[in-house]
């Protein structure tokens, strides 16, 4: 367990560090300047020296609290007074965020800007956590409490730019999705099973002036029982950790179940907590075991639809897949151990084991999407199951539009279609040859898909400026490849279908 204190959040000290902490212009571009570029992208790989010595013998206020409060390092308790006028280094240490020791001021946590986008535009928050294996120059503790990593700005970008009136984040950890729904919900509740990591969420809340969440202590959803919510998030403590003797078990990442147990909990719970029209999202890893894997290359995610009732929209998106051997190499790491510890070999000894015990033949990470329809019986569930390796970009708005489109074809195709304004178009001819081998759609945001067409959808899609019908196009090209309407039209239907629900084409009516 960590050594260091607890947070202790209170609303009039917290409006006192923030102040101080504007004045000091604390933020993320002015530190950047502070201490130049490739110190700031050094410190993300871990090394602060690039740091030091860029700001080696500078006492001002800035420098002095990115030693402190970004870094993690003591400091002269005279330098900190002078950096913190309103709060002091005694209301620091009252926050539960540092300690004296003599003349110095030692750090108990991290403090750092976190920029972040969303409808809105751009913003950035103060953000408090535990400190990290830089500042404590060794392993993580279990109870560690992790501050805005890359599944945080994952998880970040892939909720949708809903409005709604009430939301869970559910395992909030430091509490920065908290912040974010708060955006745009009327009010959240955020729920973790770490008493630390609920104080370290609630002085984030105050630091940065958000007032409408609640939190509230307990483990997955037995704080919010007989409650509904038009959208849940979550990052929960997803990874598939050994449940073996010499195994640690860090709250942040490790739920104590066995293999993708938890992940199965949360898919199948999460719908009882939905109000009609509501939708969960959450990150995950799932398992692919046994043989079937190898034929159907896809065993891990249809044992993620199996959880979810039929009359569900479910919407999977496979970011990436690991081996049993990566994955638990990869997981170690994280804890801070590296193959030249000696706890090394065995930690991957027991997670090679466990996965073995269960025939894990590999790892799946990515977005989850459930969603409870407003009425049952309105139309066929969506069921998407997907594996995107490829760059994506604003993934929460093209959720949102996914689902839109769905809605959309239950009805049926619009009457018209416009192309996408991201939607471009490549062909591909042998030398000597003027019809084109190959014709791809290109979508330029989202999901940047990639979509192989035949010359009539191409031609189809180049016609879709909202002048003329769908049926007039099809008419048209009917005519144009001397093909009866009703054959072209049996063939490109479904296949436009699709298009307008992947969004390249947009309903123009």
């Amino acid at each position: 367990m960590s050594d260091t204190r607890f947070p202790l959040p209170d609303p009039r000290r917290s409006a006192a560090l923030a102040a101080d902490l504007d004045t000091a212009d604390l933020r993320s571009e002015a530190l950047r300047r502070l201490w130049g570029e490739e110190a700031d992208d050094a410190l993300a790989r871990g090394m602060r020296e690039p740091i030091l010595r860029a700001i080696a013998g500078d006492d001002g206020p800035l420098a002095t609290l990115g030693r402190l409060l970004v870094l993690g390092m003591p400091q002269p308790l005279t330098a900190v007074a002078a950096a913190l006028p309103r709060l002091g280094a005694e209301g620091l240490v009252d926050l539960g965020l540092a300690r004296t020791e003599g003349d110095a001021v030692v750090p108990t946590a991290l403090l750092r800007p976190q920029s972040f986008v969303d409808a809105d535009g751009i913003g950035e928050w103060w953000i408090a956590s535990d400190l990290d294996e830089v500042a404590l120059d060794g392993a993580l503790p279990a109870d560690h409490v992790l501050g805005v990593g890359g599944a945080s700005r994952t998880l970040a970008e892939i909720v949708m730019p809903v409005e709604v009136d009430r939301a869970l984040d559910l395992g909030t950890g430091c509490g920065i999705q908290a912040l974010l729904v708060a955006r745009h919900a009327g009010t959240v509740v955020a729920t973790d099973i770490s008493a630390r990591a609920l104080a370290y969420a609630e002085l984030n809340a105050q630091l940065n002036g958000v007032s409408n969440i609640e939190f509230r202590l307990g483990s997955m959803f037995e704080p919010v029982l007989g409650e509904a919510f038009d959208l849940i998030v979550s990052n929960p403590p997803f990874v598939i950790t050994p449940r073996v003797e010499g195994v640690p078990e860090y709250e942040y990442r490790d739920g104590g179940l066995i293999g993708d147990a938890l992940v199965e909990q949360f898919i199948r719970t999460a719908p009882d907590f939905l109000t009609p029209g509501g939708s969960a999202q959450l990150l995950g890893n799932w398992e692919s075991r046994g043989a079937q894997v190898a034929l159907t290359g896809r065993a891990g995610l249809d044992r993620l639809s199996s959880w979810v009732p039929g009359d569900l929209d479910l919407w999977v998106i496979q970011r990436e897949e690991l081996s049993p051997l990566g994955y638990a190499e990869l997981w170690i790491r994280d804890g801070g151990t590296t193959p030249r510890d000696a706890a090394f070999t065995p930690l991957l000894t027991a997670w090679l084991d466990d996965f073995a015990a269960r025939g894990v033949t590999a790892v799946g990470f990515g977005y989850v999407l459930v969603r409870r329809p407003v009425a049952a019986g309105a139309g066929p569930a969506l069921r998407r199951l997907e594996r995107l390796p490829q760059q994506v970009s604003n993934v929460g708005a093209a959720l949102r539009d996914g689902l839109a489109a769905d809605d959309l074809l239950t009805a049926g195709l619009p009457t018209t279609l416009l192309t996408a304004p991201d939607v471009t178009e490549a062909r591909h001819l042998l030398p000597g040859n003027d019809d084109p081998s190959i014709i791809e759609l290109r979508q330029g945001g989202g999901f940047a898909r990639t979509i192989a067409v035949d010359p009539a959808l191409a031609a189809f899609v180049g016609a879709c400026d909202g002048e003329l019908t769908v049926m007039q196009i099809a008419a048209a090209l009917a005519d144009l490849f001397e093909v009866p309407l009703v054959d072209l039209w049996a063939d490109l239907e479904p296949r436009i279908r699709q298009l307008v629900l992947d969004g390249l084409l947009l309903a123009g009516d």
